[in-house]
């Protein structure tokens, strides 16, 4: 079974021209020792993990591109496996020395380090977020008339906004880390709070997803509109509103969970 190999630099991820994962029973191009992070197994495949002190450049078969890019590219086991690798590389990174003595950390099972002094065992760990598609109904100005269907009586919106750290101009969900001591439905509701000055109600799981940017696992919910005028918290959100479905803004690409919440809620649109 051919081997694989998984280099990462500033971000990007070693793919073949043809935008798979390098595999074969040798390494693609020369690795230094010291790159060499750990060994995994995946499907009986062997897998290597990398970090390059610098990026694979002008080889004819090879390229870097942005993990997040690769989504488009990569099928979805590819895909997770890459983010898995990028975040063994980021624990690596951060994990060198022991957090009790400060003796040097050292590899001991596939996702685990040991004190090379006194023993403390360490596994990486995730910061928890969550992300929420708000959703009100509202009526619906140009259904006014007594004879008209109660289904076109009233119109939904979704609540979005645009985050500082945002990329690009695209409109997304309220989303927040969870604090210490906090239910992910207690989050919720702060976060919404913290951020639009709105309460939500009939809070409901809707899936989860690891985000490798770079050790995190979102969760996602849904909730209604309860009470409260809008008040975004300009600290951290540019702008935001409330959006029919026939007039959002640019919203987030396919990759994110964000996307998943946002065409759920246009698909349950469509069925109305």
């Amino acid at each position: 079974m051919n081997d694989l190999y998984f280099a990462y630099c500033q971000g990007d991820v070693l793919l073949t021209r043809e935008g798979n994962i390098p595999f074969g029973d040798t390494p693609p191009v020369e690795f230094q020792p010291w790159e060499h992070v750990t060994d995994i197994l995946y499907a009986s495949h062997s897998v290597h993990i990398y970090h390059l002190d610098r990026p694979v450049t002008g080889h004819p078969d090879l390229q870097m591109m942005g993990l997040r890019k690769t989504f488009e590219i990569l099928s979805p086991e590819m895909y997770s496996l890459a983010g898995k690798c990028a975040e063994l590389v980021y624990w690596d990174q951060n994990s060198k020395y022991c957090g009790c003595c400060g003796a040097p950390m050292k590899w001991h099972t596939e996702i685990s380090k040991h004190c090379t002094e006194c023993g403390k065992e360490l596994w990486p760990q995730l910061a928890t977020a969550i992300i929420v598609r708000v959703t009100r109904s509202v009526p619906n100005p140009n259904e006014s008339s007594l004879l008209s269907p109660l289904s076109t009586l009233y119109q939904e919106e979704i609540l979005l906004v645009h985050a500082h750290n945002f990329r690009t101009g695209y409109f997304g969900l309220v989303a927040g880390f969870v604090e210490t001591g906090e239910t992910l439905e207690e989050c919720v509701r702060r976060e919404v709070w913290e951020e639009t000055h709105l309460r939500v109600k009939n809070i409901r799981y809707f899936a989860s997803q690891p985000w490798p940017y770079p050790a995190g696992l979102m969760v996602g919910f849904t909730a209604e509109y309860e009470s409260g005028e809008l008040q975004l918290q300009r600290s951290e959100l540019g702008g935001g509103g409330w959006f029919r479905k026939d007039n959002l803004p640019i919203i987030p690409n396919r990759s994110s969970l964000a996307r998943w919440l946002i065409d759920d809620w246009l698909k349950s649109m469509d069925n109305v």
